[in-house]
């Protein structure tokens, strides 16, 4: 099967579960590098090349609700190419997709990586009572984690409850003087979308204690997961 990734989490699930699979993925698709080396690239998660996708002649191309645009989504099947969509907002829902992708679609054998992520998380226990957070997830303008978020559940399985989980939007526009003053315990800086660091974020919120954590741990749904748990759970003690 000749696969096209417009998803990361989803090129690395199938680069590690199927090699030689994929045959086009996205420029942001960046694990596992070697596996990687000479697959072609099609552009960007938000405008990949529809013409480019077709000249593949992939039998399959995985995309996301979230990620990936309709329009180009719909283009791709005008243009004759079978499109699975995925919709991840939890973790049980991940584990699902993954299943739904490798064996459903892909014909693949249940990989054990799946199996490990699926016990490595069961095992979680969060550590000490829940912690209040908000979860930036880009600045000018600051935008955080809202409702109904994969990353909102896996920090809440590790004890970090997201402020803004009630909130209307799934990625609203706070102003920071308004999350500081939201009265949070800590605040969770991923590594993207936007490349938060030590000098690059926790300026605007002095007092609150800072977490820094690998975004693909947090956000990622593919064989990251089985690490997870243990990455994440030790960035938020940091």
């Amino acid at each position: 099967m000749r696969v096209v990734s417009l998803v990361p989490s989803l090129t690395e699930a199938v680069a590690v579960s199927a090699p030689g699979a994929l045959a086009g993925v996205t420029d942001w698709c960046t694990h596992p590098a070697a596996a990687l080396e000479g697959v072609a690239r099609i552009g960007g998660t938000k405008n990949p090349d529809v013409r480019a996708i077709a000249e593949l002649r992939p039998d399959l191309v995985l995309a996301n609700e979230e990620e990936n645009r309709a329009a180009d989504l719909a283009a791709l099947r005008e243009a004759g190419l079978e499109v699975l969509v995925t919709e991840v907002r939890d973790l049980p829902q991940a584990f699902a997709e993954l299943d739904r992708v490798l064996v459903g679609a892909m014909g693949l054998k249940r990989p054990g990586w799946l199996a490990d992520a699926e016990a490595a998380w069961a095992r979680v226990e969060p550590a000490g009572p829940p912690r209040t957070a908000f979860v930036p997830i880009w600045r000018r303008p600051w935008m955080v984690l809202g409702r109904d978020t994969f990353a909102g559940d896996l920090l809440a399985r590790l004890g970090v409850r997201n402020a803004y989980a009630g909130h209307a939007e799934r990625y609203p526009r706070i102003p920071a003087a308004e999350l500081a003053a939201a009265g949070c315990e800590l605040v969770v800086f991923p590594d993207e979308p936007y490349r938060f660091t030590a000098g690059d974020g926790p300026e605007a919120f002095p007092g609150i204690p800072a977490a820094f954590v690998d975004g693909r741990h947090l956000t990622w749904y593919g064989p990251s997961l089985a690490e997870a748990p243990a990455a994440l759970a030790a960035a938020l003690r940091a």
